[in-house]
């Protein structure tokens, strides 16, 4: 059965009217940037892909960011660093919250700057900022790398998707102009098993999705991961907080058994603690995503 088996009947979309209205705007501001960023959450960097990422791009120099490096074992990440430079890929990895990894992203985007002015100079233009625009999904740590990139918090920043509403140019230095853009999501989620991935991660608003399904799914997908990749993976994180083995159980069976153990039989409150749990790292250093072989 595949992860997305339950979900015929309760497909995930979320697309509202400020992220379409943000993307309208990115759109036109996107001729006047040299480099982009484009921010992915570590724990789903396949899911956290935007689809027309490459369009957006175009031949301007991309920087592709792995944000929450602490949320992933050390081994998981080499794996994704293998699989991205077999693609002529870079990848840096961030913990934005704390400020790891970003003093070489900062120094990727002053080495593209000098790239950029030095193209300027031969054709007799003068120098100028390199202007950046930071990607990504809604809640995947864009606002708290650009407040990290800064120095101080200049854009707000909150653990949930859909805080930035507006786009707006950030001066970082005098060799870096940033465009904090909102998070965009495609109109249309195509992919149900990336889209249960970002309802688990909290990259994609609370409305779309129900609790107690995507809960359910991510008790699969723990089971299933621990299955093909054991030795990567913390050891049965779910017997490790909970007290209760998940292997002879589906995620639905187990959430009700859960419920019974932990919250009175209530579902809905045990499956929030499961993702609240998940999301705050409370289940050990768990991706959901490994790098295709």
């Amino acid at each position: 059965m595949g992860l997305t088996d339950n979900y015929k009947l309760n497909l995930i979309q979320w697309y509202p009217g400020h992220i379409a209205k943000a993307e309208k705007n990115l759109k036109e501001q996107l001729s006047r940037v040299d480099v982009v960023f484009e921010v992915r959450d570590a724990r789903i960097p396949l899911a956290t892909r935007h689809p027309q990422i490459d369009e957006w791009v175009g031949n301007k120099t991309r920087i592709l960011v792995l944000n929450r490096l602490d949320m992933i074992p050390t081994q998981v990440r080499s794996l994704w660093m293998n699989y991205f430079q077999n693609r002529d890929e870079e990848p840096y990895f961030t913990n934005a919250q704390h400020g790891q990894g970003v003093n070489a992203l900062a120094k990727a985007a002053q080495a593209a700057g000098v790239e950029l002015n030095q193209r300027r100079r031969d054709r007799g233009m003068l120098p100028r900022p390199v202007r950046a625009v930071v990607i990504g999904f809604p809640n995947v740590g864009k606002s708290a790398l650009i407040n990290r990139l800064l120095g101080k918090r200049v854009v707000e920043s909150a653990a949930r998707p859909g805080v930035t509403r507006q786009l707006r140019w950030v001066r970082i230095s005098d060799q870096l102009e940033l465009l904090d853009a909102p998070g965009v999501i495609p109109a249309k989620l195509g992919n149900q098993e990336a889209a249960v991935k970002l309802a688990i991660c909290d990259d994609i608003g609370q409305a779309s999705y129900d609790n107690q399904l995507v809960a359910a799914a991510l008790v699969d997908l723990i089971n299933s991961l621990q299955e093909q990749a054991r030795e990567l993976l913390p050891k049965s994180p779910l017997y490790s907080r909970y007290d209760l083995d998940p292997i002879p159980h589906t995620g639905e069976a187990y959430l009700h058994v859960l419920a019974e153990h932990r919250h009175q039989g209530d579902v809905e409150r045990t499956a929030r603690q499961l993702l609240t749990d998940y999301r705050k790292g409370l289940l050990g250093t768990m991706p959901l995503e490994l790098p295709p072989t």
